[in-house]
């Protein structure tokens, strides 16, 4: 039967400590939430787990933009983009969006999805045709991932990072098409691609660069345009994934690129010709949060990120120092993304336990999210976090090394 079958496979995955867990957050998502625990009881966590880098979640300005835009728009879409569900919201939000990544590719146009996994899924499946070969770097997101797969092109993988193996397979192609992929910011390291190198193999090679920048738009680059910007990069082959669910603080995401791509997924794109598009009031939403993406409180939360994660990292490199018998291993990011190795997924489990009794919530890493052997926390910082904030996460891994020790 299947219910015996599926209770099996929930079975093996307890015993590799492997099952996840929903909670349920009864406040806005920010520093502190109001967050119900399995056993019924809610209780206010110090979150450093949240993707909303830039505290815009819970912005007021956000808030009553978002009220203001169902008051102009209504509730919903009630239709694909193609048929009736394309309203001024979405066209405004795209010319910002494109305008947003000018710099980094000329003549630039965007298109808007309901969410980053669609958007990935569309760019890969119609671009990636019988007569185009992917590249795919071994760490990318699982969208781009499940993308390559139901493309119809061959997909050659490349080692995290590893530029000469990248350009030999370049090198040995004779597709007609190829399209590096990348994540921008890698989601469970932290650490960011070499555009900048990338993008010369593909000048070199006569190929697309397509980048995934869910983790770096907002946080990365003059203004927060992302790590193109980030690098400085300008080339019509660049196509640009971000994400509009993390810093930016609503939902939803785009695709910029050269006018003629974006025009063919428009024609070609199963993930946005045959969905709903979303709320107008969400992309009513965003236009005011790129404003302040963009803006003063934009930057002085950019800079309170950099303090941060300065502060973090001296203060869990002395721990480290006191207790190298636990193996533990702080990842080099120079992004919000401050991932702490552990190692075995029961030991981070317990790590992850002795912060939650201590009033923070950073949830275990485990496969198959990140490799076997390398359970983690994703240790992430936000632009509202204090300086008193990093101090209360680093004692509660203080008291959690002494324990494990």
């Amino acid at each position: 039967m299947l219910l015996d079958h599926l209770n099996q496979k929930l079975q093996a995955i307890a015993a590799k400590d492997l099952t996840r867990v929903l909670r349920e957050a009864e406040s806005a998502t920010a520093p502190v939430q109001r967050v119900r625990g399995a056993d019924g009881q809610s209780r206010e966590l110090l979150m450093f787990c949240s993707n909303d880098y830039l505290g815009l979640a819970a912005h007021p300005a956000l808030a009553e933009a978002l009220a203001e835009g169902a008051r102009l728009y209504g509730a919903g879409s009630g239709s694909s983009h193609l048929i009736s569900g394309h309203s001024s919201a979405h066209a405004a939000l795209e010319r910002a969006l494109a305008a947003a990544v000018a710099p980094a590719i000329p003549n630039a146009e965007a298109l808007f999805f309901c969410t980053g996994f669609m958007a990935n899924l569309a760019v890969l499946t119609a671009l990636g045709d019988a007569d185009a070969v992917i590249f795919s770097e071994e760490l990318n997101h699982a969208s781009l991932i499940d993308g390559a797969r139901l493309a119809k092109a061959p997909v050659q993988r490349y080692a995290h990072c590893d530029v000469p193996q990248l350009d030999a397979l370049l090198g040995a192609c004779t597709a007609r098409i190829k399209l590096i992929v990348t994540d921008a910011v890698f989601s469970m390291d932290g650490d960011v691609a070499p555009l900048d190198k990338l993008l010369a193999l593909a000048e070199r090679h006569d190929a697309w660069l397509v980048v995934d920048d869910a983790h770096g738009f907002g946080v990365l680059g003059p203004q927060g345009r992302g790590t193109l910007a980030h690098f400085g990069l300008r080339s019509e082959r660049l196509i640009m994934v971000g994400t509009l669910g993390k810093a930016a603080g609503v939902a939803g995401a785009f695709v910029a690129a050269h006018p003629t791509v974006i025009q063919y997924l428009i024609q070609a794109a199963r993930a946005y010709i045959f969905t709903t598009a979303a709320p107008p009031a969400v992309a009513h939403a965003l236009l005011q949060s790129l404003a302040l993406m963009a803006g003063d409180e934009g930057a002085q939360r950019r800079a309170n990120l950099v303090r941060l994660q300065a502060q973090l990292r001296a203060g869990v490199g002395d721990l480290l120092a006191r207790h190298p018998q636990l193996g533990w291993r702080l990842v080099a990011s120079d992004t919000p993304i401050q991932p702490l190795i552990i190692g075995e997924n029961a030991a981070a489990l317990r790590v992850a336990a002795v912060l939650d009794r201590a009033g923070l919530r950073v949830p275990a890493i485990r496969p198959p999210t990140v490799a076997p052997g390398t359970a983690r926390l994703r240790i992430t910082l936000c632009g509202t976090h204090t300086s008193a904030d990093i101090d209360r996460l680093l004692a509660a891994l203080a008291e959690a090394a002494e324990e494990l020790a």
